[in-house]
């Protein structure tokens, strides 16, 4: 089967999500984390580049040719440099089979058209929509108008992300205005609030955010880590299948956390 030069979509990724310009931790590495021998012929989506996935990935029946494996979590979070164990498996699995690897974080949570904030906020319909927030400098979440009783957003985000959710209701019975940040984002509660939002969804938070909930007057939707971060790989799968003519698969490995 044809495919896509590997390098013609690591160019095209890399300017499409700002690679070179988004900040974000050293270990994320983001861009191309691993090569293959050259060509794509589809691309996997996943939220994590655990042996799981990988292994998941290599034993499909039925593999139309050389994938890209594009993950939000990358290889590198544990800052190990030495290629043993965990990091030796992985590597190994992934060259054996021929499987490129692409690790987008920061510059995927932000994206205005793929990113996980505005994926949700576009498919919760928000209003009047706006960055607000920021990382190292840059706009992280996204907020917007939408009128709807805080039970029926729980629903809703439970559909959407085929997950449990866990409300804290500290603000309204129905919101007004609502913040996303997907991810770990459970300390960003204030500025939800500084932003006009009495609702914020995000993935998860630690204890204490459950007195900054109550206390602040903001609704949180606690939709977990990795549900809430699924949707971004899934729409730049789908916009790189869209663009290059190559299908694409999700490879879902949920943690429940």
């Amino acid at each position: 089967m044809s495919g896509v030069p590997l390098t013609e979509l690591r160019d095209y990724l890399d300017a499409y999500l700002r690679i070179a310009e988004v900040p974000d931790d050293p270990n994320a590495v983001n861009g191309l984390q691993v090569e293959n021998a050259g060509t794509v012929s589809w691309i996997a989506a996943a939220v994590d580049a655990t042996q799981a996935t990988i292994d998941g990935l290599v034993s499909a029946p039925l593999r139309p040719g050389p994938p890209l494996l594009l993950v939000h979590h990358g290889l590198f979070w544990d800052g190990t440099a030495a290629v043993v164990g965990r990091r030796h498996r992985r590597l190994k699995a992934l060259l054996d089979h021929d499987v490129a690897l692409y690790g987008a974080h920061i510059p995927l949570d932000v994206h205005p058209e793929v990113g996980n904030n505005a994926v949700l906020a576009r498919d919760l319909g928000l209003e009047r929509t706006f960055a607000y927030d920021n990382y190292k400098g840059i706009p992280l979440g996204v907020a917007g108008d939408l009128a709807r009783p805080r039970d029926e957003l729980v629903a809703w985000l439970e559909q959407r992300l085929s997950a449990r959710v866990r409300l804290i209701p500290g603000g309204p019975p129905v919101s007004r205005r609502i913040g996303i940040i997907t991810g770990a984002a459970g300390s960003r509660i204030r500025a939800a609030l500084e932003a006009g939002c009495d609702t914020f969804i995000t993935g998860e938070g630690s204890h204490h955010t459950f007195f900054d909930a109550m206390e602040f007057g903001v609704n949180v939707l606690y939709g977990g880590h990795y549900a809430t971060e699924q949707v971004g790989v899934q729409a730049l799968a789908q916009h790189l299948s869209d663009r290059f003519g190559i299908p694409w698969a999700f490879q879902d490995h949920p943690t429940g956390m």
